[in-house]
């Protein structure tokens, strides 16, 4: 068993410094997508969209870990600002296909570099070497989890 953290420690552990770091990210994406009028769910959404199309709508609620249900929900706000489009799928004809539309690519990279850019502010005061330092721990933990 863990020994129990001491009262006496006044800096809060590593769990929770990641997780405001996380939090924070969250925020100013959030933020960031303001002038789009997208939700961090929806941009998400595209990503998928875009890294997989076209697409059927569960392979798209797989990869955000929502119910079908809520990605009907977000590919139907999608549809109606132009963003995506909705196909029959040539393989199954009871399936529909989801694909972007030239205007959802558009907004797709036009978040993407700035969701970028606002990672780089974030990180701005960091040196070279400890933004290496951190990104070589980060991935050693995805990679070990």
């Amino acid at each position: 068993m863990p020994p129990a953290p001491s009262s006496s420690t006044s800096e809060p552990a590593l769990g929770e410094l990641v997780m405001q770091v996380a939090r924070g990210l969250r925020r100013r994406f959030a933020e960031t997508l303001e002038p789009w009028g997208v939700t961090p769910h929806e941009s998400r959404a595209l990503r998928v969209i875009g890294s997989h199309e076209p697409t059927r709508l569960g392979v798209v609620a797989q990869h955000l870990r929502i119910a079908p249900r809520s990605v009907t929900d977000v590919v139907d706000s999608l549809e109606k600002r132009g963003f995506v489009v909705r196909e029959p799928d040539p393989t199954d004809r009871r399936a529909t296909q989801v694909s972007l539309t030239a205007d959802g690519r558009k907004v797709l990279d036009e978040l993407d570099t700035a969701r970028r850019a606002d990672h780089e502010s974030y990180f701005a005061d960091l040196s070279d070497r400890d933004r290496a330092t951190l990104a070589r721990i980060l991935n050693g933990l995805i990679e070990g989890a």
